[in-house]
Formats: C-alpha cells, sequence, structure tokens
C-alpha cells in the first residue's frame, strides 16, 4: 500500500527535525518511496540513514544516480539483522500484518532503537493488529496523527522507547545531555494543522467545525428550499472556521534558532497578570510543592488566535486536569476554572503552561503527549473560544519581559528572559 506525502511526512518527522548528527532507518521502503524520500531531504553531511529493502539493487542505482552525498551517506541492507542501532526507525509500509506476526516484528524493531530513540509507522483505522497497536501506545506511545489525506485514512504512531518506558513526571529528571540535544529541534509537524496559504493554516477543528454548519446549511436547503433558514449556519461557517485559524509563525521554521535566554508566550492575547505564587495544585503533581513561581496570565478573546505553544524547548514529563469553574477569564477567580497543565523539563528547570477555560469556553484540546520533546514555539493544544492561559516559571530565575496590559503573539512574543 503506497504511502502518501502527508503521511510520509508524519512518519519522519521525529527524524527530520532534529538536526543532526543523527542516525536514521528505514525498513521496507522502494526506491521512489515516498517515506524514503522525506527521510532522504533532511539528510545532512554528518547524519547517517540506513535501509532495509527487498530492492537492494534498485536503491543503490537511485543512491548513486542522486550523487555521492546520498550514497556516501546511506547504507542499504536485504536484512533487519545487518542494519546497526539508530536514533530513529521508520517503517515505510502501512501495518498490515495480524496480531501475533506484528508483535513479532515490533520486538525486532525495538532492537534497533538506541535507549530513548523512537520508532514511527503507519496503520490503518482497521488494522488486524489494532489492540495491540493501542497497548503500545499506551506504555510508549509520544505522539499520533490522524492522517485524512490517505487513502485509507492512516494514524501515524510514535513510538520512544526507554529502559523503564516513557519517564513519568513524579521524581524523574530528564538527563542534562538530552536537555541540550532537545534545544537542536524543530517544531513537530502537525497533521491537525491544515494549511490554507504559506502564512495562514486553520487547526483540523475549524475545518469539522465548518464542514457541520456548512452541511447544516445544505440540508435546511434541501429540506425547505422556499426557506431562507439555510442562510444563518451558512454565515456561520466562516467565522467559524476563522475562530481556529493557526498562523505561521516565526517559531515555526527557526525553532532552537530563536534566543535561547528567551521564554515565548504561549498563546495571543492580552497578558492580565504578572505575579508570584505557590500553587499547590501545580506543586503536588511536579513533586515542587511549596515551590514559588512566577506566573504570566494571558487573557484571550474570542478574536485572538487560540492555538497554544510550547514556551521553551523541553521534554513533556508531565500532564494533568483540574476540574473547576467557568468564571469569565478575565477576572482573578478564573485561576480555579477548569483547566489542564502541561509541564515541561527544560535545560534550565522545569516550567509548565495552564490551559484555562473561560466563560464561554468549555472545551480544552491538548495533544502533547508524556515523554514527547516540544520544541519552542511549538503547537500543542488550543482552548476554544475565549480564555486564559498561565505559564508557570521558576521564581528568581527568570525575569519578565512584558507588563500587564501588553498584547502577546504566541510562538512569537518573548514573554521572559531566563537570568
Amino acid at each position: 500500500m503506497p504511502i502518501s506525502t502527508a503521511a510520509a511526512r508524519g512518519i519522519t518527522d521525529e527524524f527530520n527535525r532534529r538536526r543532526g548528527p543523527k542516525t536514521g532507518l528505514v525498513v521496507g521502503a522502494k526506491w521512489g518511496d515516498s517515506v524514503l524520500e522525506s527521510a532522504l531531504e533532511s539528510l545532512m553531511p554528518d547524519d547517517r540513514l540506513t535501509v532495509v529493502t527487498p530492492s537492494v539493487d534498485d536503491v543503490r542505482i537511485g543512491l548513486d544516480k542522486e550523487g555521492s552525498w546520498a550514497a556516501g551517506n546511506v547504507d542499504v541492507h536485504h536484512k533487519l539483522a545487518d542494519a546497526g542501532q539508530v536514533d530513529h526507525v521508520m517503517l515505510a509500509e502501512p501495518v498490515t500484518v495480524d496480531a501475533e506476526a506484528f508483535v513479532d516484528d515490533v520486538e525486532s524493531l525495538k532492537e534497533k532503537v538506541n535507549a530513548g530513540g523512537t520508532l514511527t509507522f503507519a496503520a490503518t483505522l482497521t488494522a488486524p493488529a489494532r489492540e495491540e497497536i493501542a497497548e503500545l501506545v499506551a506504555d510508549y506511545g509520544i505522539g499520533s496523527d490522524l492522517i485524512l489525506r490517505s487513502m485509507p485514512p492512516l494514524r501515524i504512531h510514535k513510538l520512544r522507547f526507554t529502559s523503564t518506558g516513557v519517564r513519568q513526571a513524579f521524581g524523574s529528571e530528564v538527563p542534562t545531555e538530552d536537555k541540550e540535544d532537545a534545544a537542536e529541534i524543530l517544531p513537530a509537524w502537525r497533521a491537525s494543522s491544515v494549511p490554507l496559504t504559506p502564512g495562514m493554516h486553520i487547526d483540523s477543528n475549524g475545518v469539522i467545525a465548518a464542514g457541520l454548519f456548512a452541511g447544516a446549511a445544505w440540508g435546511l436547503k434541501k429540506l425547505r428550499p422556499q426557506s431562507k433558514a439555510w442562510m444563518a449556519p451558512a454565515a456561520l461557517a466562516l467565522p467559524v472556521a476563522a475562530f481556529f485559524r493557526d498562523p505561521q509563525r516565526p517559531a515555526d521554521m527557526s525553532g532552537g534558532d530563536l534566543e535561547v535566554d528567551t521564554l515565548l508566550a504561549a498563546s495571543d492575547g492580552a497578558v492580565t497578570g504578572i505575579e508570584p505564587v505557590v500553587d499547590e495544585r501545580f506543586g503536588a503533581a511536579t513533586g515542587t510543592a511549596g515551590s514559588e513561581w512566577l506566573r504570566i496570565s494571558v487573557f484571550l478573546s474570542v478574536l485572538d488566535v487560540h492555538i497554544n505553544r510550547a514556551p521553551a524547548t523541553g521534554e513533556v514529563v508531565d500532564i494533568f486536569t483540574e476540574s473547576g469553574g467557568f468564571v469569565n477569564a478575565m477576572k482573578p477567580e478564573s485561576e480555579h476554572n477548569a483547566a489542564c497543565y502541561t509541564v515541561i523539563d527544560t535545560a534550565r528547570g522545569r516550567i509548565a503552561v495552564a490551559q484555562r477555560t473561560g466563560m464561554i469556553a468549555r472545551r480544552i484540546v491538548n495533544r502533547a503527549k508524556i515523554g514527547a520533546t516540544v520544541a519552542k514555539g511549538e503547537r500543542y493544544g488550543l482552548i476554544r473560544f475565549g480564555s486564559r492561559t498561565d505559564v508557570y516559571l521558576p521564581q528568581g530565575e527568570v525575569e519578565p519581559l512584558v507588563e500587564p496590559g501588553d498584547k502577546v503573539k504566541g510562538g512569537e512574543t518573548a514573554l521572559a528572559r531566563w537570568i
């Protein structure tokens, strides 16, 4: 089954977003396959790529035609046993085997993944081994994207293997060398961000919402052709889609090239508060109860972009939610609204972002996964309609670069600076 360009980009993303030097392994590719082409596009002089394929001669001939840069950085083998360990393993074909064969294949592939490395593959929504895939994702999953621009639709699964599975937040610490490596990483490609123009995307939630309103308008027009009732949902389709707009920001292309000492805004909006706090809810969940934090709060009106982005590069070590009310997000009491906290372990210490509901917002979308690495400015979620984001930073270790009343842009405005 051929894999679409969109699905191939998802499969090779963990390999492609690393600046290197990096090592990768593509399994099952033929020359011209989209997964192999995607991996080759990001290959740099210090990178190494291994290809395990039944078409060894064809791949070698293709590499020779590409030039010495490709042939010199790529090893081609017929058997998986001949390949060495690498940082990122990518399967060039969707999983179609039964459960027993899939389990055997994964055990063989795990042996080729360096500690902390990734295995990425695609599977149809009705794959025979879907229960086994679900178990693997529960234990090791760091990301999952649904690619509708494939026939049939595919779900991309990203797994990260360590000696103890995915690291958990309580009492664990990301090794220093991992934090330093994380600084050399680009924001992950998100299938949920659908491009309209080079500079403007729309979140998949907006595509669905606009489609529902347009479908309702079409249905009303069919049922009651003489009525103008269809005009109401038709008129709402465009503004609803616009609410989910997702503009490209400088961080989308530069990632780690941004000033290393700055932390970016997690959302668009207006700064409503900058204050030291001791948040027991937050502290109890991160093992730092009693610590003082600098909390920078930003209010998002219904007119603001509602995509949430990571303020700094690091590993997601915890995600937790807390129930609460739906007070107007402009009011101080909104700190007790329902919220989702994302804790990120950076090279300079742990930070957190709280996505808070507002009086209108009742739905938080968080696509981050424990164990995943996020780049500075990387999209990881959104809040539907008016809301608030709080960025928690270690008190005494940062200085704010904004003041109450300032307008900020997620993934663009410098919110604070490490001291």
